[in-house]
């Protein structure tokens, strides 16, 4: 076994280990549901919005809106080896079994490193 192997192998069983760190969560990416995977999903922060976005000539300064900036870490082999991709949207749930709530988040950037996918998500909240 190669260091990287064994590097993934650690991650699985520590990192993304359910009764330490990890939270079992359902994803929903590029149309495929991957149901109660382990996820390492950090605390979503919410900013004032203050990019301004150009909309016909003019800039939407909206009050009331909210950016939700959030991390998620997870096994590349639990989303069936596809890195998801800058720009896409991804789906995440809040709660185990598959159920509750789903969020909605635009990947802002994705990198994967050692079989760790590691994804930087924003969202726009009210």
């Amino acid at each position: 076994m190669g260091f990287k192997s064994m590097v993934e192998a650690a991650n699985k069983k520590v990192f993304l280990d359910t009764n330490k760190f990890a939270e079992n969560r359902t994803i929903i990416y590029n149309g495929k549901t991957f149901t109660d995977i382990p996820v390492i999903l950090a605390e979503v922060k919410e900013k004032d919005r203050r990019v301004a976005i150009i909309q016909g000539g003019r800039k939407d300064n909206t009050q009331g809106l909210f950016m939700a900036v959030a991390t998620l870490r997870c096994a590349l082999s639990d989303l069936d080896g596809r890195q998801p991709e800058k720009g896409q949207k991804i789906k995440i749930n809040h709660q185990e079994g598959g159920g509750g709530y789903f969020s909605e988040y635009t990947i802002d950037a994705s990198g994967c490193d050692m079989g760790m996918v590691k994804l930087e998500l924003e969202a726009i909240d009210e």
